[in-house]
């Protein structure tokens, strides 16, 4: 065991670095991004910026239009044994995120929620012209998805819901809140972590595909809030739903859906950049 610990000390100071027991040592070189500016004028000019647009409405769009058409398809049915279930809408969910954002991460990003963008505006990754175009464009793709699904049967939509967030019976509005903050928490956190440019580089003996833990987290916070709040995370997915579905019932707690993604993913953040984020700890 002597013999060991000496082993780590001496391999620790081989390196820039010094890593934790149990992980593995790497001297990886990496680019650090700079911080994006807050106005970048240039963006209004390029027509990749009006693309990004342009992806991530279409991705939010498809991202509606099968989510709430499962969970139309749960509702209707008067035993959810005939149904794919509560299971069965969080995969949808999780598994359109992992879809959307591999096929629109090289375009935009792959955002596809305005409090993954607010998050990514904070750590200074997006400017504020771009996160109020990506913001205007999810939510006006959301209506357009939530839309077309109501057009599939606007009498089963209107009576199933629609799809729109509310706070359950049985819970308070702080309990709505508090699973609204926590939820987009774990789902802008693991999309930091998933895209750091030093872990990646640190720990690419690990290979990871981004969209994969990103849809992951989106899964598993559906599973456990659903019966709380339908599962928002997405205020461009509550809006839309809300919307097109224009009951005073949806629109009752709407505010806990903008208010907690956006306080989640401020925390995450924060979380990532001051705590987590991979910052050189030099040996002396």
């Amino acid at each position: 065991m002597e013999h060991r610990e000496e082993d780590v000390r001496l391999g620790a100071n081989k390196f820039p670095e010094k890593q934790a027991i149990g992980t593995a040592a790497q001297d990886k070189d990496y680019t650090e991004a700079p911080a994006t500016p807050l106005f970048d004028p240039g963006e209004l000019s390029s027509w990749s910026f009006y693309r990004a647009g342009i992806a991530e409405f279409m991705a939010t769009f498809l991202f509606l239009y099968i989510t709430i058409l499962t969970v139309m398809g749960v509702s209707k049915s008067d035993s959810k044994c005939k149904t794919v279930g509560i299971q069965g809408i969080a995969w949808a969910f999780g598994g359109m995120i992992f879809a959307l954002v591999y096929c629109t991460a090289g375009i935009s990003g792959g955002h596809i929620n305005p409090a993954v963008t607010f998050g990514l505006f904070l750590a200074r990754k997006v400017s504020l012209t771009r996160l109020v175009y990506y913001i205007v464009m999810q939510c006006l793709g959301a209506i357009c998805g939530a839309g077309v699904v109501k057009g599939f049967g606007k009498t089963l939509y209107n009576s199933k819901g629609g799809g729109a967030n509310v706070v359950n019976p049985g819970y308070t509005k702080g309990d709505g809140l508090g699973a609204e903050i926590v939820g987009t928490f774990v789902l802008v956190y693991t999309v930091f972590s998933a895209t750091d440019a030093k872990r990646n580089a640190r720990d690419s003996h690990v290979p990871v595909l981004a969209p994969l833990p990103i849809g992951f987290a989106v899964f598993l916070v559906h599973l456990a809030t659903i019966p709380i709040t339908g599962t928002g995370i997405n205020p461009a997915r509550s809006l839309g739903a809300a919307i097109i579905y224009n009951n005073e019932h949806a629109w009752h707690d709407h505010w806990i859906f903008w208010v907690g993604p956006f306080v989640g993913a401020a925390l995450a953040a924060l979380y990532h950049q001051v705590v987590i984020r991979a910052i050189p700890f030099k040996s002396s």
